[in-house]
C-alpha cells in the first residue's frame, strides 16, 4: 500500500472516495466534505486545514483517514480548552494540533475508512498504517498533540494499540425499541413523561402552523436561503461563530437532498418561521441545526425531536442522535450514551496529568450514568439504556 497525504478532497475523484464512505454516516460522503471545503467553511477563516491520509493499492483507494491541522479548539465539541490553558501556563503552545474529526459535527462515525475489498488482516494493517502515519505527520508538523473525536466503539482498539488514551464523553441518543408508530413510543414512557410530551405536541399544533417533513425531491432550491436565515439567527442568539456559509447550505441542499430531512414550520400566511435540519444514513438520523424567526410554544421540541422521532420510526431507523448537550432531551426519551475520543499529548510534563484527569472523568460519568438509570423516563426496563460505562 502506498501512502499519499493530500491537502484537499478535490485531489481525490468522487468515484474513488465514495466506495469508502460509510452508508450510515453522511458526513463522510464526498458531497459533504466537498461542500465544507469549497464554501469557505474550512481554512483560515475557521482554523481547519485539511490533511487527508490515503492508502492506495496501485490506482485504487483502499483506506483513508480525514484529519485537520487546527490553530484553535472551536467546532470540535470534545472540549480541551483547559488543556490549552495548562500548556500556556508552562510557556508552551497547544496550537497547532492535529485532529481527526468532521468539522462542526458532533456525531459518531468511523474515522478509519477501509475498503470492503480488504481482508480482515489487510484492514488491520491499513488501520495501523494510517494511525502510524498520523503520528508521524504530527511529528513533522511539530504539533502539541494528536486527537481523534467521536470514534465508534468498534474502532477503539486500533487507537489503544497505537498508544492513544481514550476519553469518555456523552450525548443523549434515542434508540428504536421496535416501535411501530409514535403512540407506541409514548406507551413506553412513564405516565408523567408521556403527559408532558403529549402536552408539548398539542401546544405546537394549536398555534396554526403548518409543519412539513421535506426530503428528496420535496426540497426546493430556495430552502437553503430560508434555512441559512434560521441558522444565522440561532448563532446570533447564542453568541456563537457562523461556521457554515450560505453557499454550504446551497450545496448540501442540492447534492445531498436524499440524505436530508428538513422540518419546516410556516405560519398561516405561508411564511417560514422555523426549521430543523437533519441528515440520515441507512439506519441513523442525525439532528444538526435549528433556528427560528419568531417564538412559538414548544416548537423547538416539536421540530427538533418529535418530528424526527416520527420520521425515524416510520423509516425503522435504529438510532436518532439529536446533537451535542441538552439535558432536556433525557425526559423526552433520549438517553445518555457514551461517546469516545482518542488522544496523544506530546509534552511529557502534561501527558500524565491530562491522562489522570481523563480517568477521573470516567469515574464521574459512571456515577452520572447510574443516577440517570435510576430516573429513566421509560416505564419498562427494556425501554431504557441501562448500560453504565466502565472506568
Amino acid at each position: 500500500m502506498k501512502l499519499r497525504v493530500l491537502s484537499s478532497i478535490l485531489q481525490i475523484p468522487s468515484s474513488d472516495w465514495q466506495p469508502l464512505a460509510p452508508r450510515d454516516f453522511p458526513f463522510l460522503s464526498y458531497h459533504f466534505l466537498h461542500a465544507l471545503e469549497t464554501t469557505d467553511c474550512l481554512g483560515q477563516r475557521t482554523g481547519w486545514k485539511p490533511a487527508y491520509l490515503t492508502l492506495w493499492q496501485g490506482e485504487e483507494l483502499v483506506a483513508a483517514l480525514v484529519s485537520f491541522v487546527k490553530n484553535n479548539s472551536f467546532g470540535e465539541y470534545i472540549f480541551d480548552f483547559a488543556w490549552a490553558e495548562a500548556f500556556e501556563s508552562m510557556g508552551k503552545s497547544y496550537y497547532p494540533k492535529l485532529v481527526s474529526a468532521i468539522p462542526f459535527t458532533p456525531a459518531t462515525g468511523p474515522k478509519i475508512l477501509l475498503s470492503p475489498r480488504l481482508s480482515a488482516e489487510e484492514g488491520t494493517q491499513a488501520a495501523q498504517t494510517l494511525l502510524r502515519e498520523l503520528r508521524q505527520l504530527g511529528a513533522q508538523l511539530e504539533v502539541s498533540s494528536v486527537h481523534s473525536l467521536f470514534i465508534p466503539e468498534h474502532q477503539l482498539h486500533f487507537y489503544r494499540e497505537a498508544g492513544f488514551f481514550i476519553r469518555h464523553s456523552y450525548q443523549y441518543h434515542w434508540r428504536n425499541r421496535g416501535y411501530q408508530n409514535f403512540d407506541d413510543f409514548l406507551k413506553d414512557l412513564r405516565s408523567k413523561r408521556r403527559r408532558e410530551v403529549v402536552h408539548e405536541r398539542a401546544q405546537a399544533a394549536s398555534q396554526g402552523l403548518r409543519i412539513r417533513q421535506l426530503s428528496g425531491d420535496l426540497i426546493q432550491s430556495d430552502y437553503a436561503e430560508i434555512f441559512h436565515q434560521f441558522y444565522s439567527n440561532t448563532v446570533d442568539k447564542k453568541g456563537g461563530h457562523e461556521y457554515l456559509t450560505l453557499d454550504f447550505f446551497r450545496q448540501v441542499f442540492a447534492t445531498m437532498k436524499d440524505q436530508l430531512l428538513f422540518v419546516l414550520a410556516e405560519d398561516p400566511d405561508g411564511r417560514p418561521v422555523a426549521g430543523a435540519l437533519n441528515y440520515f444514513g441507512d439506519q441513523t438520523l442525525f439532528g444538526r441545526h435549528w433556528g427560528c424567526v419568531d417564538e412559538f410554544r414548544s416548537l423547538h421540541f416539536e421540530l427538533c425531536y418529535y418530528q424526527g422521532l416520527d420520521f425515524a420510526i416510520e423509516k425503522k431507523f435504529q438510532l436518532f442522535e439529536a446533537g451535542a448537550q441538552g439535558e432536556h432531551k433525557f425526559h423526552r426519551g433520549f438517553l445518555p450514551s457514551l461517546t469516545y475520543s482518542a488522544h496523544q499529548i506530546h509534552e511529557p510534563r502534561l501527558a500524565e496529568p491530562i491522562q489522570n484527569f481523563v480517568e477521573r472523568e470516567k469515574l464521574y460519568l459512571t456515577r452520572l450514568f447510574e443516577d440517570y438509570a435510576a430516573h429513566s423516563p421509560f416505564s419498562r426496563g427494556e425501554g431504557g439504556d441501562k448500560k453504565v460505562p466502565s472506568p
